[in-house]
């Protein structure tokens, strides 16, 4: 299923656990930093940012994972696969132009932008680019998907 995302955020929603889905506003290059090395993948404007809550939990740290990364290009951090501080990261982006959920990798431990882990529940979804959007398949029985508006602002007065 195709949706449109000018300004807005796609959250699919399962029983116990949810995507959001942004897309990015500005070319720029992602830093991908491992424990041995830094990879730095380019990444476009219409391109998608995902964030992963596989336990579920409050959207409003995702919102600001989104905004940290397609605003102000904040590295990704990869956790080596035995680290044991990967079962207690609540939340994982993946950034790039098609995005696979997978319950089979460790969270924060892929490099790869192309998979994002997720619960079991979302797992096999494709999330593609298209224009001024994504496309979203296939989505489940009780999967349920919309829009939603986030903006941050500023006041100095």
């Amino acid at each position: 299923m195709n949706y449109t995302l000018d300004d807005e955020f796609l959250l699919i929603r399962g029983k116990q656990s949810f995507l959001l889905v942004a897309l990015v506003k500005n070319d720029f290059g992602l830093c991908i930093e491992t424990a041995h090395d830094e990879y730095v993948q380019g990444v476009e404007a219409g391109d998608l940012v995902v964030v992963s809550a596989p336990e579920g939990g409050a959207i409003e740290p995702a919102l600001m994972l989104i905004d940290l990364v397609r605003t102000f290009h904040v590295p990704l951090l990869v956790l080596p696969k035995d680290h044991p501080g990967s079962k207690r990261i609540s939340y994982v982006v993946s950034v790039g132009p098609e995005i696979f959920t997978s319950c089979s990798i460790l969270r924060g431990t892929h490099p790869d932008q192309h998979l994002i882990c997720s619960s079991e529940e979302l797992a096999g979804i494709s999330l593609k680019r298209i224009e001024l959007g994504v496309d979203v398949s296939p989505l489940h029985d009780g999967i349920i998907s919309r829009n939603i508006k986030y903006e941050i602002k500023t006041d100095f007065s």
